[in-house]
């Protein structure tokens, strides 16, 4: 199967899979079930490449092992995260301005964008899978293999971290500074974006290998620009008063040493 052919299944796989969590998410009118299902469409795709490619190497069966095991932790923590919450304000937004014809601009709006999305941000793994080789690895992608690793990690940790910081009520309204929060607003996505750079340089040494760069691009973009650090902080300065601190001290998505605390003005 040739690499445009490869392309055009995960496409299509893509999409049939979005498809299919739309008429669920109408059966349970819940759009942000698209959310906890983010993680598996990749599976997915991962999956159905490698069984078309229709042959087995070491670089392949490391990244199905990878993406299964970011998939599952995204899934999971995504799922109980938003359980018996009903749906995400992003979405009860949308569905409360369309009205009654959500239901199917729903599936271009939500479902079907994030299916071409999903494909473009899959590069890395459909073009690495289906790639002839030898049963080995080489340096790039053991490099992408310790990048990928500590993507992971950041990710796990810092939402394991916030996790226990909100179960707390003590630190109800309070700022979440600790931790690798305390060097990174947003250690979850910076994890999630080493992750596909990870995945980008497993695939590097390939035929095509240079081209998947658009996959780790793309979501390194959204998660800084678009659904990421933009969406979330919009309104947290007024939420919380203690964010504007925050966020002068703290880097955005680049770990970093924090600046000093402000100090209070002494009056005269």
């Amino acid at each position: 199967m040739s690499d445009l052919q490869v392309l055009g299944c995960s496409l299509g796989a893509a999409l049939a899979f979005m498809t299919v969590v739309w008429i669920l998410s109408l059966l349970v009118r819940n759009a942000s079930i698209v959310d906890t299902f983010w993680g598996v469409g990749f599976n997915a795709l991962a999956w159905i490449t490698y069984l078309l490619a229709g042959q087995a190497t070491l670089r392949g069966a490391v990244m199905l092992g990878l993406v299964a095991l970011w998939g599952a932790r995204l899934a999971i923590h995504v799922g109980l995260r938003n359980w018996g919450r009903g749906e995400d304000w992003r979405y009860r937004k949308w569905r409360d301005e369309a009205g009654r014809s959500f239901w199917w601009r729903s599936y271009f709006k939500v479902f079907l964008l994030q299916g071409v999305v999903m494909t473009i941000v899959a590069l890395p793994l459909t073009l690495g899978i289906s790639a002839a080789g030898s049963f080995s690895l080489g340096p790039l992608e053991y490099a992408g293999l310790s990048i990928w690793w500590i993507g992971f990690a950041f990710e796990t940790i810092g939402d394991g971290q916030l996790r226990r910081f909100k179960r707390d009520p003590e630190n109800a309204g309070e700022v979440m500074d600790r931790g690798l929060w305390r060097y990174t607003r947003h250690p979850n996505y910076f994890g999630e974006s080493l992750v596909w750079w990870g995945f980008f340089l497993i695939a590097a040494s390939t035929p095509l290998g240079a081209w998947t760069v658009f996959g780790p691009a793309l979501i390194t973009f959204l998660l800084v620009r678009v659904s990421g650090v933009r969406m979330l902080e919009a309104g947290m300065k007024d939420r919380k008063p203690a964010y504007a601190d925050y966020i002068r001290r703290t880097s955005a998505f680049i770990p970093w040493p924090p600046r000093r605390r402000s100090e209070p003005r002494q009056s005269a």
